[in-house]
Order: C-alpha cells, then sequence, then structure tokens
C-alpha cells in the first residue's frame, strides 16, 4: 500500500485501471518442484485479475522437503560413504553435504 492513502480510494483507482483483488482462504499451499516441495504454512493468498491475467501473491512460513526418492538416494550414498571409510553417519552426512553431494569427493576426503 501507499503510505497515506485511504484504502477505499486505492481500492477505486485499483477497480478503474481494472484491477481485481480477491483474498483466498487457505490453510497451506504446496508447490511441487523436481526435487521436493515447498511448503507454505498459514498463507495469506491474494488472487490479482489485472486485464484478464490472473496471478497470485502467496506470504506465510515457508519450509522445504526434499522429495522420498531425494531422501532415499542420500541415505544409500551416506551408508556407501560410511562402509568405503568407517566413519559415522554423522560424518558421513556432513561431508557429503560440505562437498555439494559428490560422493568421489566425500570418500577421498574422509578416507585421508
Amino acid at each position: 500500500m501507499i503510505p497515506g492513502l485511504d484504502p477505499k480510494k486505492m481500492q477505486a483507482m485499483m477497480k478503474q485501471l481494472g484491477i481485481k483483488q480477491e483474498e483466498i482462504p487457505a490453510t497451506r499451499v504446496i508447490i511441487e518442484k523436481e526435487d521436493g516441495k515447498i511448503i507454505i504454512e498459514e498463507p495469506s493468498v491474494i488472487k490479482v485479475n489485472m486485464q484478464g491475467q490472473e496471478t497470485f501473491q502467496i506470504s506465510g512460513t515457508i519450509k522445504e522437503e526434499e522429495s522420498e526418492e531425494e531422501s532415499e538416494n542420500n541415505e544409500k550414498d551416506i551408508e556407501m560413504i560410511m562402509e568405503k571409510t568407517g566413519k559415522t553417519k554423522e560424518e558421513a552426512a556432513l561431508c557429503l553435504e560440505k562437498n555439494e553431494g559428490d560422493i568421489a569427493s566425500t570418500i577421498l576426503e574422509l578416507s585421508e
């Protein structure tokens, strides 16, 4: 909003420009990605229609989840690193994360 502008005047100006807003009552918004999900809890969702073009404005508490397949693959990678290096699960996971998922670099680093 523009500071000092009456909300009713703002609505009237938006109507003149052909902009309509509608609040969507939502409890959660989920955006599915190839490698996981973005979950928005307690969202404020506004649907904006501007000359036939619909857009959504979403705000709220955001958290990300990786896909189950990604999670399973990550677990298998960590187990393999543990077998090859003799390190604990925590050490293997931290080093794998530090090496951005590069298994070979992780094994080399932990083997030194």
